[in-house]
C-alpha cells in the first residue's frame, strides 16, 4: 500500500521577509563600519604629513648648519620640485615654507634676529575631510603644531606626543 502524504513538498529556500531582514541588518553593520573605516584611512595619512614635515626640517637645519641660511626651494634643501609647496606622500598632503632671513645686529646693544622658518602641511583631496588634524607645522625650534578644521589646536590628538 502506498503512503500518501496530507503535507505538500514544500520548496525550501528564502522568504521575502527574511531577505529584507539580512538587508537592513547588513546595511546597519555598514552604516557602523564605514566611518570608522574612513577615520582610520584619514589617520593613517596623516603620517605622510608628519614624515614629510620632519625630513624637510631635516634637511633645512642640514642647509642651515652649511650656509647660516635656511634654504627657499626645494632644490635648495635636496627635495622634489620646482618651488614650494610640493605635493608629498601620496599625495594627500601638501608643503610650504616660509623662511625668514637673519637680521646683523645694528648696533652694540641690539640683538638683531636669526633666521627662522615654518614648515606647514595641508591637506589636499579627500583628506581635507579629516575636520581633526587640518594642518600641521613644524618650525626651525621643534614646535609641533596641528589645527582642525575649526581652528582650534589639536597637537597631542594628531602629532601624537
Amino acid at each position: 500500500m502506498a503512503k500518501t502524504s496530507s503535507t505538500r513538498n514544500r520548496t525550501r529556500g528564502f522568504t521575502l521577509i527574511e531577505l529584507v531582514v539580512v538587508m537592513v541588518i547588513t546595511a546597519i553593520l555598514l552604516a557602523i563600519a564605514i566611518p570608522g573605516y574612513v577615520h582610520e584611512i584619514q589617520k593613517s595619512r596623516r603620517t605622510d604629513a608628519k614624515s614629510a614635515l620632519l625630513d624637510l626640517a631635516a634637511r633645512e637645519q642640514s642647509v642651515f648648519a652649511t650656509t647660516q641660511s635656511y634654504g627657499t626651494t626645494p632644490a635648495s634643501v635636496g627635495y622634489p620640485g620646482a618651488a614650494f609647496p610640493v605635493t608629498v606622500g601620496s599625495g594627500y598632503y601638501q608643503v610650504s615654507v616660509a623662511v625668514t632671513a637673519a637680521v646683523a645686529p645694528t648696533s652694540v646693544t641690539s640683538t638683531g634676529t636669526p633666521a627662522t622658518f615654518l614648515l606647514t602641511a595641508t591637506p589636499l583631496g579627500s583628506q581635507v575631510n579629516d575636520t581633526t588634524c587640518a594642518s600641521f607645522t613644524l618650525d626651525q625650534s621643534g614646535n609641533q603644531v596641528a589645527t582642525s578644521s575649526g581652528g582650534a589646536i589639536t597637537t597631542s590628538t594628531c602629532w601624537g606626543s
